[in-house]
Parts: structure tokens; sequence; C-alpha cells
């Protein structure tokens, strides 16, 4: 089976695994702090924070900021439940905002506009697939709104602009995504004030970590806030720092790999369609397109299926699912709803090729024709 996504995990990634466990220290450590500082690296950031999760990530922006009971946060509803729960984590309540168009499927600056209040204080951007929405803009809204800025970048780890935008910024390590440590997440605040608020809310609201105990030869802790267990532990930071040193390599594949997808689809698939331009900042973490509105989404999943090839959604509106329609239910996002209605992820990662590409999209033609001859019969 072609994977939609697929980790590189190798050698080189046991040999760092390993040499934690002979350490005997395998808990929040010197690795975690080296992984810390790397990724900041990357980012061109002062520093960051290593969490256990993008979710966690997000909920500790939310919680430094001071966002709580009887505040709104505007949210996407294209995107994973997460972005909208941790808005509940805090006790404020989740805003549902629609894309701006299908071919650009980020939130909607008017519809943003249109559903502040006087109660909002802060707006979540959604790096969906890894393409970034347009800073600029964005900057300025926040500006002329006084709300805080504040990007869900789980699919866009190593894009240079993620993390540049607002208050902070909240990355995935999950194991689909351009970087694994598994599980996992980090957090790009340029405010030290705030970031060592969510340093020290990430373990608890303690004043010092185990390690910093044991290198000081003293007990002594205190905590000065309400902190959670985010942290993330050194066999994780391990397999971190194996993949951040190839994360650039893999997203100049994904790169190329997207590419190639948009050729072949404008040759042999012109009924479909593929958001943003050729040009648009990404970090090329997914490859979604639009199917022709009357196709059977369904026939052609399970087509593509029996040729080896896995595909899947991104995403069943938040809105829509069961928990969220109870508690938002005249929410009516038409362009959110159309496009979750025709949207087909396909397989893109690092281990495939160009050949396999091609493979794809001959298969996505194939099933396209097959369900164009059946009509046509019928």
């Amino acid at each position: 089976m072609l994977l939609v996504s697929e980790p590189i995990l190798g050698a080189e990634e046991k040999l760092a695994l390993a040499s934690v466990i002979d350490s005997g220290w395998i808990t929040m450590g010197d690795r975690v702090r080296e992984f810390e500082q790397a990724f900041a690296r990357l980012h061109g950031a002062e520093d960051s924070v290593a969490v256990s999760s993008c979710t966690a990530a997000l909920h500790l922006i939310l919680h430094a900021l001071g966002i709580g009971p009887g505040d709104e946060v505007l949210v996407p509803s294209l995107t994973f439940v997460a972005t909208a729960n941790s808005v509940l984590y805090v006790g404020a309540r989740p805003v549902f905002v629609d894309i701006a168009s299908p071919d650009v499927p980020l939130m909607s600056l008017d519809d943003a506009e249109a559903r502040c209040s006087s109660r909002t204080k802060a707006v979540i951007l959604v790096h969906f697939a890894g393409y970034l929405p347009e800073r600029e803009k964005w900057q300025s809204f926040a500006r002329r709104k006084r709300l805080l800025l504040i990007e869900d970048a789980a699919h866009a780890p190593g894009q240079p602009a993620a993390g540049t935008f607002g208050e902070a910024a909240a990355f995935s390590f999950y194991g689909n995504k351009n970087m694994t440590t598994a599980e996992g997440g980090a957090i790009i605040a340029r405010d030290p004030l705030l970031r060592e608020t969510i340093r020290r809310a990430r373990s608890h609201g303690m004043t010092s970590g185990t390690r910093q105990r044991l290198d000081s030869r003293t007990p002594d802790y205190d905590v000065t806030i309400l902190g959670f267990n985010y942290r993330m532990d050194e066999l994780r930071a391990a397999l971190g720092l194996v993949q951040l040193r190839r994360l650039q390599e893999w997203n100049d594949i994904r790169r190329r790999l997207s590419l190639h997808y948009r050729r072949l689809i404008v040759n042999h698939c012109s009924s479909v369609t593929v958001p943003f331009a050729d040009e648009w900042p990404s970090a090329y973490h997914l490859m979604p397109a639009v199917l022709p509105a009357e196709t059977s989404r369904q026939a052609v999943i399970d087509s593509l299926r029996g040729r080896g090839i896995q595909t899947t959604v991104h995403y069943p509106p938040v809105h829509r699912l069961t928990f969220y329609n109870q508690i938002c239910q005249r929410c009516h996002l038409p362009q959110t709803e159309e496009f979750a209605r025709r949207e087909l992820t396909l397989p893109l990662h690092p281990r495939m090729s160009l050949v396999d590409v091609e493979f794809v999209i001959e298969a996505l033609a194939a099933a396209l024709s097959a369900k164009a001859a059946m009509e046509a019969v019928a």
C-alpha cells in the first residue's frame, strides 16, 4: 500500500534511542534542551519550548496569554479538532470561521471580521496542508481588532516564516508530520516573558525540573503558577534531533513531489483542482486535491485503494462533528462544507519517487474516467 504519509526512521534513530537508554536518564534533560535550541535556530528564533504534543502547545499558549471564560477565539473549522479543543480547555468559546475559497482553503479574513465581537480575544491561524496565510494582512487585522495572533503550525515545521506571525506558534511532531518524535510538539514565542511562562506551565508550574535539582544538588522547588504535565522526554528529543537534521531535505522532496503532482493533474485530470498557487509559501505537508462536484469521492477512494493507494480526507469540518454540532447548531460555513465534501488527500512523503506520483495520477485519471463512462452508459 502506498500510504498518504510514512515516517522515515532508521539506524540513526535507533542509535539515538539506545544512547538515551544507556545513559540512564530518560525524562526531560539535556537532550530536550538541545532539541529546543536546534529547533529554534532552524526557525530564526531565540529559543523554543518542547512539549508532549501540538495540542499541549496550543493549550499552553492560550493559558499563558490569559485567555479564559467569557472570551472568544476565532478558529477555522477546516482543521483537526485539537485546534478547537484547546480553546475549550481554557474555558473560552471557539468561534468557527469559513475558509476563503476552495482554491485558498485558509481562514477567510472577511468572515473573521464578520464574526468578531466584543468578546473576541484571539485568532488561531491554521497553516493548512503546510501553506501559510498572508502574514501582513492578518497582522494588520489583529492590530486593528486588538486580537492576539496564534499559529497552529502543526503542518509547517521547517517553513522559515512559521512562528513569525504573532504571539506564539505551536508545532507538531506526530507520526504523520514532516518530522516526527512519535508524539511531541514545540512552541515558538518571541516574547521571553511569555516563553518563560509557557516553559514553567508545561511542568506543573514548578520553578525547577528534576535534572536542574540534581545538577544544583538541592531538592527545593516552588510552584508559582498553575501548570500541567506537558513535558517532552529524552527519548523523543533524541529522535527529534536526528529528524531535525534532515527536515529541510525532506521538505524539499515534498516540494518537488507536489509540483510534479500539479503538472500531472493539469495534463491528465483536468477536472480536478489543486488548492494554492505554485509559489505559495509552504512546508508541503499534504497533497490536497478537489474532485469535480458531481464525483462520488468514495468511489474514487475505493478505486485507488484497489490499486494499492491509500487516500484520506483533511478534514471533516469540526463544526459538523457530533460534539461541536451540539454546541454550534446554527453554524453554517458554505465554503468549508463544500471543500470538505470534495477534498481528497493524495499520498505525499519523502519515501515517494516521481514515478510513484505518476502511478497515483494514472490511477486517479482511470478512476475518474471509469465514473464518466458509467454515467455515459446510464
